[in-house]
């Protein structure tokens, strides 16, 4: 596969995935960006033991926790801002929240619920975070009833 095919295939896909696991567009477009980069170094050396999709989503992943791990290291002035009104592109009110909602997660199932919103298949998923499709099937299951909670709360506001 062409990594020009590659990136415009799944672009979007990782952008997304990265913006509901950091919750900040600017610092999703850069892990993004660096998971292309990763990508583009590494596609020589792609074995085809996974789809590529698996292999993509796992460097996105890998680079989400990495730079949370940095962040967490770094004084709180360098660390990237939140941001709520200065976004490349409106997201209406009700997105944004569900983003809020995923961010206030854990780590492991804001990863799980953002591939999730991606349809990608569940065994796919635990393949990528390195869980049992069973633990996948539990997690979403409990995180759609949070969000459902909170999004009932949002609504009756």
């Amino acid at each position: 596969m062409e990594f020009d095919s590659i990136y415009n295939t799944y672009w979007q896909k990782i952008y997304r995935v990265c913006c509901g696991y950091l919750g900040d567009p600017d610092w999703a477009k850069d892990v993004a960006q660096d998971t292309f980069i990763a990508v583009w170094n590494n596609l020589g050396n792609f074995r085809n033991e996974a789809s590529i999709s698996t292999w993509i989503y796992r460097i996105a992943v890998n680079n989400c926790l990495r730079q949370l791990e940095r962040s967490k290291r770094l004084p709180k002035s360098e660390v990237p801002e939140q941001l709520s009104e200065n976004q490349e592109q409106p997201i209406d009110g009700k997105i944004a929240f569900l983003y809020a909602c995923i961010g206030e997660l854990k780590e492991i199932d804001r990863i799980v619920i953002s591939l999730e919103l991606e349809d990608i298949k569940q065994a796919e998923i635990a393949s990528i975070v390195g869980i049992s499709e069973a633990n996948v099937r539990v997690r979403i299951h409990r995180i759609k009833e949070k969000l459902t909670e909170k999004f009932k709360r949002y609504d009756g506001d």
